[in-house]
């Protein structure tokens, strides 16, 4: 059984593709959101609160 036959969306009731579809935007966005800023990009980050202390 190919993977591409067992997850087709055209046989897919509408609402339901659209619950994965949603569901696979926001996992993306929130690994995107973890990698920036826990990953090598987080080096770039600066703190507002380090950068005006009193």
């Amino acid at each position: 059984m190919e993977l591409a036959t067992l997850f087709s969306i055209q046989s897919m009731e509408p609402a339901t593709a659209a619950v994965v579809a949603i569901g696979v935007f926001v996992l993306g966005i929130t690994i995107l959101s973890i990698y920036t800023s826990f990953g090598p990009p987080s080096r770039e980050l600066s703190d507002p609160f380090e950068d005006h202390e009193d």
